[in-house]
């Protein structure tokens, strides 16, 4: 697929009926009534912590990443074009790792180091990761 960066995954999107029995524009000719199918690139948007202000450096899961290779920087978000989660553990899941069984999904987390205005590091650790 042009465009598409190896390893991303890739999301199928549906044009249906519409709930009127008419078809949505786009949605092909009467002889293509099954659903069309079209792909696209999974996104993440991570909010850039306020008053930040470059030179900064991002990670993820501890990963160094590169502008414009990576993410790029939108209306002050990054944006990466992968799909990133943040687990949530459930009480059961919780209860069963107290057991010590282990349960493992996706759990990615967003690092940004910077320095403060006084010179000081400072590291904005396991930011929120948004659905792009």
């Amino acid at each position: 697929m042009p465009g598409a960066r190896s390893g991303a995954p890739l999301r199928p999107i549906r044009a249906e009926r519409s709930g009127t029995g008419r078809r949505r524009a786009g949605s092909g000719t009467a002889s293509e009534r099954a659903v069309i199918m079209r792909w696209t690139m999974a996104t993440s948007t991570v909010r850039l912590p306020p008053g930040l202000r470059g030179p900064y450096e991002v990670y993820v899961n501890g990963v160094p990443q590169q502008l414009g290779v990576d993410f790029n920087v939108r209306d002050g978000s990054l944006v990466f074009e992968r799909e990133l989660r943040k687990d949530k553990i459930s009480g059961w899941r919780w209860l069963l790792g107290a057991w010590g069984v282990g349960t493992y999904r996706q759990n990615d987390s967003v690092d940004i180091r910077y320095e403060a205005a006084d010179g000081s590091p400072r590291v904005a650790e396991g930011l929120e990761i948004e659905p792009g």
